[in-house]
């Protein structure tokens, strides 16, 4: 990997995944809102709202592993992150281009597949450079995407939505991923595998087997009920806020960002705290408190206490996202990017239908989506108490996933 040279070579990796990181999700992250400004525009409600992302989280789905796989396969990962850009632009723009719901919807999720491409390459040079510091590397990379998707992407969308229409406001959208697609050119070269020696052998039999273990799928469960318990809050907030309170869609995307904003700042903290003190405490933690605050939104009427309630169980659950990628690829322990691809396939493309699931409940009351995901969240924390951390017999230093306990275990 160039440039060699220890901490440089981190710092500038680091560096240029995150700000690629950001670019790309700033254009993914639109859609919260977009989605229902698409929906309003064809007279549609929150069905279509949760089917929109759901679609988007299947299109998700169906590129996070081929791009592992391709990734361990490749010396040039940086010239595939490169393509990713390009992916999005093009996606994105073409669904502003096109009539009809399906034909908009399909080609969304075209786009989206851009930005899931560059997940698994991405974040898999970073544990593969990064052994030691695995869940803070995540944790640095993750908060470019949050800050991307999840702070810019709703303010800069709320914002244009006030002076455009949903086509239009898309149009502007893509442009950051543009100029990262010509920034990225001359960073593109820097990142490749300096010999073939590091291009990995990929064992897909010893992978499936491993994950269709009771352990790996006791925790491959954990995450897809991890996920639908964030989705579902964040699919139906901004309708919320804007159907059930009146704000503007600038209004509703400024308290998203703001939810999101705090989880975000902390995901390296949380990756660094794991990385030494364990994974399991962490995300137990997290999830049964993100249970409890977002049954506090959904029992509220109050968009005060609302807030109050989502902040809490948004923000941690966000936070915790690196923890528990760390703890997959240490369950499997070969193969990072196409382990990542596989838990991104379960994070987002399974558990994107959180947001479907949220939807159809949003039709009687949007907020009882919320008592949905404290449902989602407790079920995985019980499912989780299951799970035992063992050390790895490779690096000590490193906690990882070992076997699902008995009932005996302590």
């Amino acid at each position: 990997m160039k440039p060699t040279g220890g901490d440089s070579k981190h710092r500038f990796l680091l560096g240029a995944l995150f700000m690629g990181h950001l670019s790309n999700d700033w254009v993914a992250g639109t859609l919260w809102l977009l989605a229902p400004a698409i929906a309003a525009s064809m007279g549609l409600g929150p069905a279509e709202v949760g089917l929109i992302l759901t679609i988007n989280g299947i299109g998700a789905g169906l590129a996070y592993i081929p791009a592992g796989v391709i990734s361990d396969r490749s010396s040039r990962p940086g010239f595939l992150m490169l393509l990713s850009f390009w992916w999005v632009a093009i996606g994105y723009l073409s669904a502003t281009l096109v009539p009809g719901f399906w034909a908009i919807t399909l080609l969304l999720a075209f786009g989206v597949m851009g930005d899931a491409f560059w997940h698994p390459i991405a974040t898999g040079v970073l544990v593969k450079e990064m052994p030691q510091r695995r869940a803070q590397a995540l944790g640095i990379h993750a908060v470019g995407g949050s800050i991307g998707a999840e702070v810019l992407g709703p303010l800069s969308t709320g914002f244009l939505l006030g002076y455009f229409d949903w086509q239009t406001t898309l149009q502007i959208l893509v442009i950051p991923a543009v100029i990262m697609g010509l920034l990225f050119i001359p960073v593109a070269t820097r990142i490749t595998r300096d010999s073939p020696g590091q291009i990995t052998h990929i064992d897909f039999r010893g992978l499936a087997r491993q994950w269709f273990k009771p352990t790996g799928l006791v925790l491959m469960l954990v995450m897809i009920l991890y996920n639908m318990a964030l989705v579902a809050q964040l699919a139906m907030a901004p309708l919320y806020f804007q159907n059930q309170h009146g704000l503007s869609p600038f209004h509703a995307g400024l308290i998203f960002a703001a939810i999101l904003m705090i989880g975000s700042i902390c995901q390296p903290f949380f990756g660094k705290y794991t990385d030494s003190r364990g994974r399991k405490p962490m995300i137990l933690l997290v999830l049964f408190g993100a249970s409890f605050f977002a049954l506090f939104a959904g029992l509220s009427d109050s968009l005060y206490w609302v807030v109050l309630g989502l902040l809490p169980a948004v923000a941690i659950l966000t936070a915790v996202r690196p923890v528990i990628l760390a703890a997959a690829v240490e369950y499997t322990g070969k193969s990072e990017a196409t382990t990542l691809g596989i838990v991104f396939t379960v994070l987002d493309g399974v558990g994107m239908f959180g947001a479907l699931l949220a939807g159809l409940i949003g039709e009687f009351e949007l907020r009882y989506a919320f008592i949905m995901a404290a449902a989602m969240a407790l079920a995985a924390a019980v499912l989780c108490l299951f799970l035992n951390f063992g050390k790895s017999s490779t690096d000590p230093d490193h906690v990882v996933v070992s076997q699902v306990a008995s009932p005996a275990d302590p």
